[in-house]
């Protein structure tokens, strides 16, 4: 049960168990259907069938890579998604834009289940905490190969510059992600604007590639690649750093002092939905401790609920990657939204970075 190490047939076993609804701005309105969008490999294959088999609903569920995909298949409108799961500065995003639909909450038995602690860090995001529903949280960091190279390095950002590491390090596929650690060993904040800040963030990133550090800009391939120890160093989410670690015991995985992003993944309802009541039957399902606990098995991501973390053992508890303490959290920033000026800037750049 290992969310980056599914084989292509499992994914293509899970993508036919999904019985599709119509689409095309014609979603059905039976009751019968449910159109979700979540993060690629990012739920437990059984939990959606056993959601199908307990309720009788039918779900057609897609997948996406980046928050900016997801942004743009629901904005493309062809699709009426009923439930999706994304980052808090998208999910902030669309709340801003109107595009998402106020929760019953009283009709989720199961939200009482949420560590209330989480739940007041959603406000950042979802000020009154009437819009979603925390799903993972966790942090953007380093996991490395401890026999390549030792704790003290990856202590800070700057080793991601380091020549010593040519063609050793993976970046993320992702604009906000990778702008992070170069905003941060600049001196600046993770959801800085200024241009000429990105600029200068832009400049060392060049730089890194110039210098020929980078090895590949991955996502979901991270966990993978660093299992098979094809880098020494990778910028990866928490929850692939605890992934790769269960897999290959020379990784290690930590969050440099100058502070990161701690990030956390909320399901909203968007104004798209022609099945609210089904996707608030969804959204309860979820919180449900033993769906929770199969999800948290799966995704080995920090979880929102508490049964899941009470249930952990004490080497569980005490990973970095898993559980990351009040310490970490404390020098950690929330992404913030972008309005639509600064998010062009922001993808004008990765572009320019990209092609370079």
């Amino acid at each position: 049960m290992k969310r980056k190490l599914l084989s292509a047939l499992l994914v293509a076993a899970l993508a036919v168990s999904m019985t599709a609804c119509s689409t095309g701005g014609s979603s059905a309105k039976d009751g019968s259907t449910l159109t979700v969008l979540n993060y690629g490999k990012y739920i437990d294959e059984t939990v959606v069938k056993q959601f199908e088999k307990e309720t009788g609903i039918k779900v057609k569920y897609e997948e996406y890579e980046s928050p900016e995909e997801m942004y743009t298949k629901y904005k493309a409108g062809s699709i009426d998604y009923d439930v999706i799961c994304s980052s808090e500065y998208m999910v902030e995003k669309l709340i801003n834009e109107g595009e998402v639909l106020e929760e019953d909450y009283d009709a989720m038995d199961n939200y009482k289940n949420l560590d209330p602690t989480i739940v007041d860090m959603s406000s950042s995001y979802d000020k009154n905490h009437t819009y979603s529903v925390p799903y993972f949280y966790g942090t953007l960091g380093l996991i490395y190969n401890k026999t390549q190279v030792d704790a003290n390095t990856v202590s800070s950002w700057d080793c991601l510059w380091n020549p010593t590491y040519e063609d050793e390090i993976i970046m993320e596929n992702s604009v906000r992600d990778s702008f992070a650690p170069a905003l941060i060993s600049l001196g600046y904040s993770l959801n800085d604007t200024d241009e000429d800040h990105l600029n200068a963030a832009l400049d060392i990133l060049k730089k890194q590639k110039d210098d020929k550090i980078v090895y590949a800009y991955y996502v979901d391939e991270t966990a993978d690649a660093m299992i098979g120890e094809e880098a020494a160093i990778a910028l990866c989410y928490s929850g692939e750093g605890a992934l790769a670690m269960e897999e290959n015991e020379n990784l290690g995985y930590a969050v440099p002092k100058e502070g990161s992003n701690l990030w956390i993944d909320s399901w909203f309802i968007p104004k798209s939905c022609t099945n609210q009541k089904n996707a608030m039957q969804f959204l309860n399902f979820l919180c449900r401790d033993d769906i929770a606990e199969k999800n948290f098995e799966y995704v080995q991501y920090a979880s929102p609920i508490t049964s899941v973390v009470e249930n952990q053992d004490k080497e569980q508890l005490n990973n970095e990657a898993i559980n990351p303490s009040k310490e970490t959290i404390k020098r950690c920033e929330i992404y913030k939204a972008l309005d639509d000026e600064k998010s062009a800037l922001y993808n004008k750049l990765w572009q320019e970075l990209l092609s370079h």
